[in-house]
């Protein structure tokens, strides 16, 4: 699809399946506000990111903060960690001697949610490493900071198609600077855009001026 500086940022995928115009704010128009969450992410985040750092943990080789990219689908991005694991169906590592096994491990600092939003950033970033290591992954992990549990994610066909419809039509979103209308949903309550972004006037029945009287009552 794409090469080169041209590729999206993987991490936007979450965004755009959650919303689609979140997505084009953040990702078009370049506009972006901190609330709790987006903080806490990153905080942890930070306990993850280690760049290029390697260990070894009962036989399983720990890479953190490991550069992905994939032209097919046009994403690039970061894994927060990849784990190799010996199998005879694997692939080669420099420096190390036999086969190994790659699979995503991405952390998020809530709980499992409604929808495949944080799945599919796994697969979207599976992808990438089956592209780039001649490969087959068939599952990864989502580590959630608040249970303090892994989940396990299955690469399905119908999880696969959703990353690569919502890829391509990022990219043709991306390539037109075209900043969709939603209607309002209840993840709109929790979104840090929520100031810019202005849902309630995205509503068919909403106009200017019932939004302003609502604003200057307090309601």
């Amino acid at each position: 699809m794409k090469a080169g500086n041209d590729l999206l940022p993987l991490s936007g995928l979450q965004h755009f399946l959650f919303c689609r115009r979140q997505w084009a704010l953040i990702h078009i128009e370049r506009q972006w506000q901190e609330n709790y969450f987006t903080v806490d992410g990153k905080i942890l985040h930070g306990r993850v990111d280690d760049p290029f750092f390697t260990e070894s943990r009962s036989g399983v080789i720990l890479s953190r903060s490991v550069p992905i990219r994939s032209d097919s689908i046009g994403l690039s991005g970061v894994c927060d960690l990849v784990e190799f694991t010996a199998s005879e169906s694997g692939v080669i590592l420099p420096g190390r001697s036999g086969f190994y096994q790659p699979n995503v491990v991405e952390y998020k600092r809530g709980k499992p949610k409604e929808g495949d939003f944080d799945e599919a950033q796994v697969c979207a970033q599976s992808i990438c490493l089956e592209e780039m290591l001649s490969t087959n992954i068939t599952h990864g992990w989502i580590y959630y900071g608040l249970t303090r549990r892994r989940v396990k994610v299955d690469l399905t066909a119908e999880l696969r198609e959703t990353v690569i419809r919502a890829a391509s039509e990022m990219n043709q979103y991306f390539t037109r600077r075209y900043t969709p209308k939603v209607k309002k949903h209840k993840g709109c309550r929790s979104c840090s855009l929520a100031d810019i972004c202005l849902p309630e006037l995205m509503s068919p029945a909403a106009d200017s001026e019932s939004y302003i009287n609502q604003f200057m009552q307090g309601e």
